[in-house]
């Protein structure tokens, strides 16, 4: 199972965000651990300075704007 967090105040691309890596695992038929980050003081323990951000297994794969749902998927697969 994968942990994956999307950090981000709640806004409509975090929320668009949380949403893509919910439908790519399930696409994939990976298992993942969704959780939503919104306090910025933990937003900024991962060195984010825009939002909507991803972290997959304690990695930073992404900041700022919405992701492409292939590279979601690729994240998710490695």
């Amino acid at each position: 199972m994968k942990n994956v967090k999307i950090l981000g105040s709640g806004c409509k691309r975090c929320v668009q965000t949380a949403a893509m890596a919910s439908s790519e695992a399930s696409r994939l038929g990976i298992e993942i651990e969704l959780e939503k980050i919104t306090d910025f003081a933990d937003i900024a323990r991962f060195g984010i300075a825009s939002t909507p951000g991803v972290v997959i297994d304690g990695k930073v794969v992404h900041a700022g704007g919405l992701p492409k749902a292939e590279d979601m998927a690729k994240w998710l697969s490695a």
